[in-house]
């Protein structure tokens, strides 16, 4: 089995606004540039035995990477370690926009989004199902290339609730029940078949940081 450290980029401004930011580029703000320095002083403190490197092509989440390729692969170039695959879901006409200007401008679209469907997508958008697709794909292509050994993964927060759902089998349906923080440090090993999570969510080199903006799909629905 492949291990994956799994790390979802750091604080953008729109994650503090709340906006749909999809395969919008969208670049960190200053604490998301803190958090990526503290998650490479993680790794300079542990030196856990990585032996690749590869994040999503958006430059938020190069930026998160960056610090902690100088500390494990200090000759090594962050434009040659990037896979598109590993973007966010695609949210189409609503990529840019905070939840009061959806239900506002795309009333119809929130309504269905809010059932939280695996085959509905934002119009323009990848369906959940689409995307659960892509990102297994390619980590599962990720893991098989680097088998057996361990493989830090920087992405999106999309991206790594498609992985929880596979581990846990709770299906594509509902909203997101794990917690997602933004240069969270999560591992999880992955074969052809299963994938199983060994650690989930540890944010001990963030405590001192602010709170970080969370979103809540359970608390869409309630509300």
């Amino acid at each position: 089995m492949t291990e994956l450290i799994l790390i979802r980029h750091g604080e953008t401004d729109w994650n503090r606004e709340l906006r749909f930011q999809g395969h919008i580029d969208v670049p960190l703000n200053a604490i998301g540039h803190e958090q990526a320095r503290r998650l490479a002083q993680r790794l300079a403190a542990d030196r856990p035995d990585v032996h690749h490197l590869v994040c999503s092509d958006l430059v938020r989440t190069r930026q998160t990477a960056q610090p902690s390729l100088e500390v494990l692969f200090p000759q090594a170039r962050i434009d040659t370690l990037t896979d598109s695959s590993l973007r966010e879901q695609s949210f189409g006409v609503v990529e840019g926009m905070r939840v009061d200007d959806i239900k506002e401008q795309h009333a119809d679209a929130w309504a269905q989004w809010l059932r939280f469907e695996a085959d509905y997508g934002m119009p323009g958008g990848e369906t959940t199902r689409q995307f659960h697709t892509r990102v297994m794909d390619a980590l599962r292509r990720i893991a098989l290339q680097h088998a057996g050994r361990t493989v830090m993964v920087v992405t999106h927060g999309g991206v790594l609730d498609m992985v929880w759902r596979t581990a846990r089998g709770t299906g594509l349906h509902g909203p997101r029940q794990s917690d997602i923080p933004n240069a969270g440090f999560n591992r999880v090993r992955v074969d052809a078949d299963t994938v199983q999570v060994l650690d989930w969510a540890d944010v001990r080199h963030l405590a001192d940081l602010p709170e970080q903006p969370v979103y809540d799909q359970k608390g869409l629905l309630e509300r």
